[in-house]
């Protein structure tokens, strides 16, 4: 794309915000994992797909399927972070903040119904003062971010029937964020993996945050379709029914293919996804980012993307189950308009150690690519670049429900007037 390079005399405001919560929206694989109560990811296994193996991760602590003697679960999971900017022109400010998430599973027992339906409750809350946009327009934390504007409370709440065939169906109000713990190799989803949203929930510009809607997953012996039809604006703070679908009509469709090379699993997805909206998704991007009225961008109806994602282990631990390493991979395309970002791209290797398969170790690159149609209507107020950056962290195991994970990220930032910076945190999880 034409790099813009001229100084702006919008810095200060550009604190702005470049918080960009719901601002970058998410695009996610749909792999057939799940996050197991000793912090592993293991393949989704179903009568169809008896030979699948045991894919090794660090995801979230999800509450287990209930039993008829106890139709209720529940779990908890509680992050603090500090992090400071060390290099580049951001004030090198200690920042201290946390989030905490609660999940009641319900099962249908409870109100009599059958145990192969599910209630989901999941609240959350995060506080203090985070670091978001002080360096990029990507967040690099994302267990904090969030929309301009908005609270640090946020519920959801959504019905989900199984059936024996491994098929499932959700129904309601979800937040996207437990999507990305759940990916193996990568592994992500702010309270554990990697922080910066452009590998723990890479961001597409169209599917939100949160997201009210239905969401199928149908397994099969040789790959997994997943089919999302939902409100394309953020539903953060919102019941969903406020003004439901007023913007138009969300999809995304996947097809994940799992693969073995030797005795290591891999899944590779090719993913589409898009809306019927016509303008821009200005409730959900920073005031900088919004084009003044009567500009020709964010007219044109409907907005289409692409991506091509793999995730392979090269490593896996026979001693340590569910343990490993490998690399990662993703490639996005879009139509630009009126979605603001047109490609983008990352890759990375990530896993356990072999000899402290309780920690974990995660180095990528990644690069996002700003509309060049968007570049162009912004470009006498602010000038953007591409944004391309490094991140690393490495998590210790302090205990089997603690961790504390170090974490260091290089930027240049998308917004030109801004040098390439440096922020270094600490992240303490506690899961229970």
């Amino acid at each position: 794309m034409r790099v813009v390079k001229r100084r702006s005399t919008m810095t200060s405001r550009l604190s702005l915000a470049l918080r960009a919560g719901s601002a970058v929206n998410l695009l996610l694989a749909g792999m057939p994992v799940l996050a197991s109560e000793k912090d592993e990811l293991t393949v989704e296994v179903t009568p169809q797909q008896q030979e699948a193996d045991q894919a090794p991760g660090d995801g979230l602590p999800t509450a287990a399927p209930a039993s008829p003697a106890s139709p209720i679960t529940v779990k908890f999971v509680v992050s603090q972070f500090t992090d400071i900017p060390v290099s580049g022109d951001a004030d090198s400010t200690l920042r201290y903040s946390g989030r905490a998430d609660a999940y009641f599973d319900i099962s249908g027992a409870a109100f009599g119904l059958n145990d192969s339906i599910t209630l989901t409750i999941r609240p959350e809350y995060t506080w203090g003062k985070d670091s978001n946009g002080v360096i990029g327009l990507i967040p690099n934390n994302t267990a904090l971010f969030r929309g301009e504007n908005t609270g640090d409370f946020d519920l959801s709440a959504s019905i989900t029937k199984r059936w024996n065939s491994g098929a499932k169906l959700t129904v309601g109000k979800v937040n996207v964020l437990d999507q990305g713990g759940k990916l193996p190799v990568v592994g992500s989803n702010g309270h554990f993996g990697f922080q910066n949203l452009s590998m723990a929930l890479p961001p597409s510009a169209i599917i939100p945050n949160t997201i009210t809607g239905v969401l199928l997953e149908v397994p099969t012996k040789k790959v997994l379709y997943r089919l999302w039809v939902y409100d394309p604006d953020s539903q953060y703070q919102r019941s969903g029914f406020e003004t439901a679908f007023g913007s138009g009509v969300g999809f995304l469709g996947s097809v994940t293919f799992p693969v073995k090379i030797g005795d290591a699993p891999g899944y590779y997805a090719l993913k589409l996804s898009g809306s019927t909206r016509n303008d821009i998704n200005a409730g959900s991007l920073p005031a900088a980012l919004i084009p003044s009225p009567g500009s020709d961008f964010g007219n044109k109806r409907g907005e289409f993307a692409a991506v091509l994602a793999g995730y392979q282990y090269i490593s896996v631990y026979p001693e340590s189950p569910g343990k490993g390493w490998g690399i990662f991979g993703q490639i996005y395309l879009s139509n630009g308009d009126p979605t603001f970002l047109d490609k983008s791209g990352f890759i990375g290797i990530s896993g356990n150690p072999r000899n402290r398969p309780q920690d974990r170790f995660g180095i990528a690159w990644f690069r996002y690519s700003p509309t060049n149609r968007l570049v162009d209507t912004l470009a006498g107020r602010l000038a953007l670049e591409d944004e391309e950056g490094v991140e690393a962290f490495y998590t210790v195991g302090l205990h089997k429900n603690l961790t504390l994970a170090a974490n260091l990220q290089v930027i240049d930032s998308a917004v030109s007037a801004r040098d390439i910076g440096i922020i270094a945190g600490l992240r303490l999880t506690a899961s229970f």
